[in-house]
């Protein structure tokens, strides 16, 4: 990857050299060894791999919810690597959206104010159209008013994707996020992840283990022992199974 790849603006994420090691001597792991990557915006993009391959460590730095030992993370062209910790903590709360597999929803915070959250914290008021946009567009309407224990597993989910909408983020990043539905409830919320690059111009990014899930996707990238090692465009449930099995080998 060039440093004018790394300056480019038709790329919502950007990485180049990255490496990242837990432990040392004899119980030192290479998480991550010299990863380069460039996600376009306005896509959904699937990073899969055998166990240990280092797709969450990859994720989690992209996200900056973990630092790299070497290398440059662009998104929005700010780099995460020059920013404090206080710069950071604005970063990952203005310009990046996270979907859990656990919904991390507020108990005692009911559906609207859950999804408003990020806003309430940095002070700021939110756009009444885009809330409508998102909230129509996922279907929330006449689940505003609901706390989390009064609703479904799938609608939890998409009151986290709605409350990682609404701040317009440069990228949104989804850790398992339909680990925890049944496979209806599951491509639901993918089909409204999905729909979201496509209607709203986000720019997704999830590690699943799922072919299947993956197969919403854009575009996915394979990854064993550290390194990125492969790329599927427009993947289905056999082409992904094919490549996670020719990993396995």
């Amino acid at each position: 990857m060039t440093t004018e790849t790394l300056n480019s603006t038709s790329y919502a994420v950007q990485a180049q050299g990255l490496c990242k090691s837990y432990g040392h001597d004899s119980t030192r792991v290479d998480a991550l060894r010299g990863v380069d990557v460039a996600i376009e915006r306005s896509r959904f993009t699937a990073i899969m791999g055998p166990s240990g391959s280092g797709k969450s460590t990859l994720m989690h730095c992209l996200a900056g919810l973990d630092t790299v030992d070497a290398g440059d993370i662009i998104i929005g062209g700010v780099n995460l690597s020059q920013l404090n910790d206080d710069q950071l903590t604005t970063m990952r709360r203005e310009q990046i959206g996270f979907v859990f597999q656990a919904f991390n929803l507020v108990p005692t915070l009911n559906a609207k104010d859950n999804i408003l959250l990020p806003l309430s914290l940095a002070g700021k008021k939110y756009d009444r159209a885009w809330f409508r946009t998102v909230i129509d567009t996922l279907g929330l309407g006449e689940r505003l008013t609901h706390k989390p224990h009064e609703l479904s597993g799938g609608q939890q989910q998409r009151v986290a994707v709605a409350r990682a909408l609404l701040t317009r983020p440069e990228v949104v990043f989804g850790d398992e996020p339909t680990g925890n539905l049944d496979s209806r409830t599951g491509a639901e919320v993918l089909s409204l992840l999905r729909a979201s690059t496509r209607e709203m111009g986000q720019t997704i990014i999830m590690v699943t283990h799922d072919p299947v899930a993956a197969s919403y996707a854009d575009t996915v990238l394979l990854m064993k022992d550290g390194e990125l090692v492969g790329t599927l465009a427009d993947p289905t449930v056999a082409s992904v199974s094919e490549a996670l099995a020719s990993l396995a080998e």
